[in-house]
């Protein structure tokens, strides 16, 4: 770790979690999912850091409609501490952004990958959860990344498209940890309803189950509602502008799930 990085690590000892999100194909609302469980788990009064893991089309500032003075790159660069690089949303949790542009995790340089591991070990001596929106796609840095989560949650609707790479992402992951278990779980997103989400999971569950000898657990079903689409553009929390929206209601049960009391 850099000397710059370093100096800011906190004394305290307990370690969190991490939760990398994932997809595969972009357009299936990871980052929404992404930004509403931080916000669904700082509700339950846990310390969250989001951290924008998706450099070359970062978006989670853009979702929230922030313009946060530093981000997940001058950190790298360590021109700026820790705790400079954070921003603390009104929902009661910390976003590490990203650059749109800048380039994604899997083209940094060794040292700069090794910089956003220890950049991961220090948020989680300081959050009991940390949630890193990846990149779309399967590079091998992403891959890294999910292997290094405590819990890797991969958003998958009913489109053909999405799941095949929801499929690809847990085939690669499944060979990343072999021979320990793979602690990949599916989230539904974009559902017609609670029963049709379960239908898509079992189509993806029976491909892995064939495959790969393995079936990843559903860990949740989110509704289509359009008050998603209202939130993302009023550039919002969801559970703040919509407290009773279908898909926020389905967020905070599969949050229940993962963060049992």
């Amino acid at each position: 770790m850099s000397s710059a990085i370093e100096r800011h690590a906190a004394p305290q000892t307990a370690v969190g979690r991490m939760i990398a999100v994932a997809s595969g194909k972009g357009g299936v609302g990871k980052t929404w999912f992404a930004i509403t469980l931080a916000h669904a788990l700082a509700q339950r009064g846990r310390r969250v850091l989001l951290l924008d893991g998706d450099l070359g089309l970062a978006n989670v500032d853009i979702q929230l409609g922030l313009m946060p003075e530093h981000d997940l790159s001058a950190l790298l660069a360590a021109t700026v501490s820790f705790e400079q690089a954070l921003h603390h949303h009104a929902g009661g949790f910390d976003i590490l952004a990203g650059r749109s542009g800048s380039g994604d995790l899997g083209s940094l340089d060794p040292i700069t990958q090794e910089r956003v591991r220890q950049v991961l070990e220090l948020a989680k001596r300081r959050y009991e959860t940390v949630i890193v929106d990846l990149g779309a796609g399967l590079d091998p840095f992403v891959r890294q990344m999910c292997c290094r989560a405590d819990q890797l949650l991969v958003v998958a609707t009913d489109e053909p498209t999405s799941l095949t790479d929801a499929y690809a992402v847990l085939k690669l992951h499944h060979r990343d940890v072999a021979p320990m278990p793979s602690s990949a779980r599916i989230v539904i997103n974009q559902a017609t309803s609670y029963a049709s989400g379960e239908r898509t999971h079992a189509t993806l569950s029976r491909a892995c189950q064939t495959f790969l000898g393995t079936s990843p657990r559903l860990v949740g079903v989110i509704r289509r509602d359009d008050k998603v689409q209202d939130a993302i553009r009023r550039q919002t929390l969801l559970m703040l502008r919509h407290p009773t929206s279908n898909a926020g209601q389905d967020v905070t049960i599969l949050t229940r799930s993962l963060d049992p009391d």
